[in-house]
């Protein structure tokens, strides 16, 4: 290998292992695609909050877990992004998948919701398991647009670097592939999502799932069946929801 390849390499495993001592898992083409912005300046500043908040505070999800979006759904099986906005802040809730939850965790109201379409839409029972590694396995992205929130204080690290980084992932997908599925829930998501050509992917619009909008037009949107008639029409075979 190069010096140089080398040394890039080096500072990538280096900036993630600042976060925290623990093992924080990515897949190695993320890390590849991701390398410029794990070297740049922000990203540093970033991982110092972090590593700070997770010294100090009770921060979700559990450390180990910041990446495991990128670490459950390689790019090279990317079908589906579907984008969040901050991790569950309750005990025991995040698990570092948008949505997602453990097993034997209850359901939050906007998952609740979310079994609810697909059940609605694809006749598909309501899970005994909120954990969508399912999903992810599959190939769908479940990306938050910041990773990491202190418990029971929602959106307490907006602002921090993550919406950078997150920006910078939905771009370089943009930029890298086509045919993919965006499930943009909430004009949180629309806007983070606003980059994406339409005319090269399937971009589906929705009010988010939260009980104070879901009636709004997330119920009854047929996302689920109209991801997978598009999957199955380019040949890369449906998501089982």
């Amino acid at each position: 290998m190069e010096k140089s390849a080398i040394l890039s390499c080096k500072i990538i495993i280096f900036a993630l292992e600042k976060i925290i001592t623990m093992n924080v898992r990515i897949a190695e083409d993320w890390k590849e695609l991701l390398q410029e912005e794990f070297d740049k300046p922000y990203f540093a500043e970033l991982v110092d909050f972090v590593k700070a908040e997770y010294a100090s505070r009770q921060i979700f999800p559990a450390a180990r877990n910041i990446f495991r979006a990128f670490d459950k759904c390689p790019l090279d099986k990317l079908k589906v992004v579907i984008i969040g906005q901050d991790p569950y802040h309750g005990d025991g809730q995040a698990n570092g998948l948008c949505f997602s939850v453990d097993d034997g965790v209850d359901f939050p109201p906007s998952l609740r919701n979310i079994f609810k379409e697909v059940a609605d839409d694809i006749g598909k029972p309501v899970p005994m398991s909120g954990n969508l590694d399912r999903w992810a396995e599959q190939g769908v992205l479940m990306l938050n647009a910041v990773l990491t929130v202190r418990a029971h204080e929602a959106a307490s690290h907006a602002g921090r670097g993550w919406e950078q980084f997150t920006d910078a992932v939905v771009r370089l997908i943009a930029e890298q592939k086509q045919g993919v599925v965006y499930m943009l829930w909430g004009s949180y998501a629309q806007k983070k999502g606003a980059m994406v050509d339409a005319s090269k992917n399937l971009v589906l619009k929705a009010v988010h799932p939260s009980p104070l909008s879901v009636y709004r037009g997330f119920f009854g949107s047929r996302h689920f069946s109209k991801a997978n008639d598009y999957l199955e029409k380019s040949g890369r075979g449906p998501i089982e929801w």
